[in-house]
């Protein structure tokens, strides 16, 4: 795939450096503050890091509540999308309207079928090297899934850039950078009329097309109050705006990043590659997010409280924190913390599911949650059929980060 970097250049200088080495090094700062702070704050900056407290953080969503709205304002045009919303009938209907469309039966009878054809394509064209990030993941994620949800750019945009963007506006954007800000101030927009104009576009035509844009507009049209069943054209619009945005650049992080883990573990990598030559989809996803356990998505997701709370309360390290104080829940923490997870140094690719916490908790779990532990294996099974796998010599062979971002990683193969 051609065309911009959907990256932004990397930060420079000592600030810079120190964040890279620090977020580098965050497992052993965890284990210890596990131990002897486990509720660290600074501030009205406060974290959990011991599993027990990080799952109590995300299941109680009353007084744990997402900070996303003003941003997803931004993203929206001041549309409401359901990843921003308290639990109120708003959020039930609107969540409830996009899983009658976005169904699960979907995920085996077409995305896997997709995916799994689209991936041995690109491996098999790129004769012995490729670069896993963008050339793989990134290039399959947006073509099946944008296909699936029926969201196509016109020719000069690239929507791998304007999604990526977002989501970084979205969620990494901690220090609300100008550069950033005038980037979404472009992109937003672009997108929304992007959206609109295809709405109109299906509407008029006609098409009978079975994609998620598709199912929506018929359940628009068979409802008599289309905005009361959650269905309005701006509703529409938000959600796939919320799906684009929000969804895809998430595949392109942490798949990288699983290889990445198993290449330094050639135990691991040895049965991720048998289960894929197996045929075995329910084992490869076992080495996948087990490896994922060691370089989640991030390192921890924002909440703001809406009210006073007592976190681990009945234990020696309960703590009042305050309202207003903006909680990190640390799921990479979590994720090693022995007193629940069993041996969390050891790679153990039979671990129960419940020693992960990959895409969040409770009310505002990833909405694509299913999607992403059925098809992020998958982008990576026809490389671990492979004979030959190996990193590329060099630093091109190690994976590289732009931030919170999987970059570059160069693997080569028995064509």
């Amino acid at each position: 795939m051609t065309g911009a970097d959907p990256l932004r250049p990397a930060a420079t200088g000592f600030g810079a450096k120190v964040g890279s080495f620090l977020f580098a090094h965050l497992p052993p700062v965890f284990g210890l503050l596990r131990w002897i702070w486990p509720v660290p704050h600074f501030g009205a900056t406060w974290m959990l890091t011991r599993y027990d407290d990080v799952r109590e953080g995300f299941l109680n969503d009353p007084a744990f509540m997402v900070p996303y709205k003003g941003k997803l304002d931004v993203i929206m045009g001041g549309v409401p999308f359901f990843l921003g919303m308290a639990d109120t009938p708003e959020y039930r209907r609107d969540v409830g309207a996009m899983r009658a469309i976005v169904r699960p039966a979907d995920i085996k009878d077409r995305l896997i079928p997709e995916m799994n054809k689209r991936a041995e394509a690109v491996v098999a064209g790129a004769n012995g090297e490729i670069e896993v990030v963008d050339t793989l993941v990134r290039q399959l994620t947006f073509d099946v899934l944008n296909e699936y949800f029926g969201v196509f750019a016109p020719p000069g945009v690239d929507l791998r850039v304007w999604a990526t963007r977002l989501f970084e506006f979205q969620f990494a954007d901690q220090s609300n950078d100008p550069s950033l800000r005038k980037e979404v101030d472009q992109y937003a927009p672009g997108l929304l009329t992007l959206i609109d104009n295809l709405i109109a576009e299906r509407r008029q035509s006609g098409a009978d097309i079975d994609d998620v844009l598709g199912r929506a507009l018929k359940a628009q049209a068979a409802s008599p109050d289309p905005e009361a069943a959650g269905y309005s054209d701006k509703q529409i619009r938000s959600a796939l705006i919320g799906f684009v945005a929000g969804g895809l650049p998430q595949p392109p992080m942490i798949a990288p990043q699983a290889m990445e883990q198993l290449l330094r573990r050639p135990d691991a990598l040895a049965g991720a590659q048998d289960a894929a030559r197996r045929d075995d989809d329910v084992a490869l996803a076992g080495y996948v997010f087990e490896a994922l356990r060691f370089d989640p998505l991030g390192p921890a997701m924002p909440r703001v409280l809406v009210e006073d709370v007592t976190v681990a309360q009945g234990t020696s390290r309960a703590v009042t924190i305050p309202k207003g104080a903006t909680v990190y829940l640390s799921f990479m923490s979590a994720m090693r913390d022995p007193r629940r997870v069993a041996d969390p140094d050891t790679f153990n690719p039979k671990r129960p599911s419940s020693d992960y916490i990959h895409f969040g908790m409770g009310l505002h779990q990833c909405f694509g949650i299913h999607i992403n532990m059925a098809l992020v294996p998958l982008m990576l099974k026809p490389l671990l059929r492979r004979e030959g796998l190996r990193r590329k010599p060099g630093p091109d062979g190690h994976l590289a980060k732009r931030g919170p971002f999987a970059d570059r990683l160069v693997v080569q193969y028995r064509p």
